[in-house]
């Protein structure tokens, strides 16, 4: 400490309060809960050490070492469950890894709660949250995020390219106004269990056939009238989509999207996707990027973009499921799942396949 003091702050000292601030390094030593008597000693002593004072003058009682129960340790968890236990003028304790704050009437998340670096499990659920903050992706441990029942209308694309693509695995949206998800929400490859239901959603995410991890999935009573072709690649344990107004497929009445010929940004996208060729914003307007990544896969394994054939057939969801929550009251475990076709040719044949088996 000798010439290393900027500062002292000791107006409460008699509370039992005081903070030294040093110059190197840079940071505030805040003292609380001291005997006043003992704190007055440490800070003359501290005083004359910073004028250089010889260590055998200085003002030193024996040290003792402190019993455990004298030791405050650190909070790891912290659970409020009512408006009126909510923090409004202490800080929450840094060591935090797990906060709960439901039914605190919450209209946007604290910025304090955005400081607690160490957060493994938040959740807010009963509140009436309706945006999220982007810089909940600072919080690099999160785990889990539990948001059930709030006011959310939207997911932002934000939060998925965020480090929570690396740390969150149960995340709980139900019970929500949510009616689509972005197209970065598939880049959350670490999640586990995700849960959507009672929301308002018109399709689930494009390439959620990304989420490789994922084993747990709910979705039900939504507003979903088909499942994404990519729905085929999932490997759950569990699934629910109870409760969907899911339309009757009819592969004979195509969505035809075709153009013939093909335009030549069509040949040129179905290339790139096909024969893998490297690109990014360095290379493509930002734009045509976005299109790439959203190519539809053929039956035959071609990529297509804007120029396809669409139709919708039924699949059985235990393909992708171990245990599936029945469908609707009469007991179906079967929906509707879209399917592309690159061409008259490929159409044709999965047709031909298709009349012969009914």
């Amino acid at each position: 400490v000798q010439e290393n003091i900027e500062r002292f702050f000791t107006r409460f000292v008699e509370e039992g309060k005081a903070t030294v601030r040093l110059r190197e390094p840079a940071v505030d030593v805040c003292l609380s809960k001291a005997n006043a008597s003992n704190l007055k000693n440490f800070l003359s002593a501290v005083r004359l050490a910073h004028q250089g004072t010889d260590i055998e003058a200085l003002p030193l009682s024996t040290l003792v070492p402190a019993k455990n129960s004298e030791v405050e340790k650190p909070k790891t968890k912290m659970i409020i469950t009512s408006r009126r236990d909510y923090p409004l003028t202490k800080n929450f304790p840094y060591s935090l890894e797990h906060l709960q704050a439901s039914y605190c009437k919450l209209a946007r998340i604290d910025m304090r709660v955005l400081c607690l670096k160490k957060l493994r499990k938040l959740d807010l659920s009963h509140n009436h949250i309706k945006q999220l903050p982007a810089t909940i992706g600072d919080l690099i441990c999160l785990q889990e995020l539990n948001l059930h029942d709030n006011h959310l209308e939207s997911f932002s694309g934000a939060l998925c390219n965020s480090t929570l693509q690396k740390s969150l695995q149960f995340l709980d949206l139900s019970q929500n106004k949510i009616k689509a998800l972005p197209i970065q929400f598939c880049q959350l490859r670490e999640l586990v269990n995700l849960k959507l239901d009672d929301n308002e959603l018109i399709r689930l995410p494009f390439k959620i056939g990304q989420l490789d991890h994922l084993r747990f999935l709910s979705a039900a009573r939504n507003k979903l009238p088909f499942l994404p072709s990519d729905f085929r690649k999932l490997c759950l344990e569990n699934l629910d989509l109870f409760g969907n107004p899911f339309e009757q497929p009819n592969p004979l009445v195509p969505n035809i999207q075709l153009k013939i010929p093909l335009t030549l940004l069509e040949c040129a996208a179905r290339a790139t996707v096909n024969y893998r060729i490297p690109y990014g914003c360095h290379l493509l307007p930002s734009h045509l990027c976005e299109d790439l990544e959203v190519a539809k896969t053929c039956q035959c394994g071609s990529a297509c973009l804007s120029s396809f054939i669409q139709i919708t057939v039924t699949m059985n969801l235990h393909h992708v499921a171990h245990t599936v929550v029945l469908v609707d009251n009469m007991g179906g475990t079967e929906a509707p799942i879209i399917c592309y076709f690159c061409s008259l040719d490929c159409y044709s044949q999965f047709l031909d396949r298709y009349l012969q088996s009914n």
